[in-house]
């Protein structure tokens, strides 16, 4: 059956199960700074229903987000990738083309605009915490930024280890190196934490020794539940510039909405976003 496309400017969020999401807040805020009228909800999407959904609800959507478990899915649906889409092998932002879907990554984005609002530089030696989800991301940036990088876990000698070293060699021709997080040595350039570890409601947990924290120069934490964790506090208190989760929650949706829309946010854009997305999580 042909798909009608309208005139309607509808927007969402993809994945199962969502929950709580700030997206539509998030969304709502950056909408209001660039004029658009649009709308954005949640679609909760049960599993081994994709491909129905998006062929009876997503295809009638100007534009949509993609969470977990679907930002490997999506990509055998759209019809085409961009650049960094296709090298992360993961989707979170999808355009409605006219009905030609093409495929983003915006997370990527909102790291790095997250460092830039920060000042915080990609480069040279970088200790990323985890390898899995959102670490992978951080290693494929680093390695584009031609960072040394060292990969901290709890095992090393792990076949996800193994399989990620292996990609970032294939595809972008870095050597990666891997040290049990035990055992991470400091005076890095910058530390970014993928792992949930200090994540509430163990606020009070940090995935590595202060010493190694304060030998280095910055550090990015993922996470934004709370906006402090243990590892950012420790950060603080030592004079190292940081960053959190929530920096680069607001940046990823705020460059979404570039893809969508064209508008251009500048950090100045993003200030207010942020807070409102911050009291709502207070």
């Amino acid at each position: 059956m042909r798909i009608k496309y309208t005139k309607s400017n509808n927007y969402a969020l993809i994945g199962c199960p969502l929950g709580h999401s700030l997206s539509p807040l998030i969304h709502s805020e950056l909408f209001k700074i660039s004029g658009e009228n649009a709308t954005y909800c949640l679609k909760e999407i049960p599993p081994d229903t994709l491909e129905t959904a998006f062929e009876n609800e997503l295809k009638l959507l100007n534009g949509f987000n993609v969470t977990i478990p679907y930002k490997t899915d999506i990509i055998r649906l759209l019809n085409d990738l961009s650049p960094k889409a296709k090298l992360f092998g993961s989707v979170n932002t999808v355009v409605n083309n006219s009905g030609s879907f093409v495929g983003y990554n915006t997370d990527s984005s909102g790291f790095l605009r997250s460092l830039d609002t920060a000042d915080i530089e990609l480069g040279g030696r970088v200790l990323i915490l985890g390898c899995g989800g959102v670490s992978r991301m951080f290693a494929f940036e680093s390695a584009l930024a031609e960072a040394d990088i060292t990969l901290a876990v709890r095992d090393a000698a792990s076949d996800k280890v193994k399989a990620l070293q292996s990609e970032l060699k294939a595809k972008l021709g870095c050597d990666c190196s891997a040290v049990d997080i035990s055992k991470a040595q400091g005076g890095y350039d910058l530390i970014v934490n993928g792992t949930p570890v200090g994540m509430f409601p163990n606020v009070d947990e940090c995935p590595l020794d202060e010493n190694v924290i304060l030998s280095s120069a910055a550090v990015f934490d993922a996470i934004y539940n709370p906006l402090e964790t243990r590892l950012i506090k420790v950060a603080k208190e030592g004079g190292l510039k940081y960053s959190n989760g929530l920096n680069m929650l607001v940046w990823q949706a705020a460059v979404a909405q570039e893809i969508w829309t064209g508008y251009k946010f500048s950090p100045d854009d993003i200030k207010p976003v942020f807070e409102k997305t911050k009291e709502a999580l207070l």
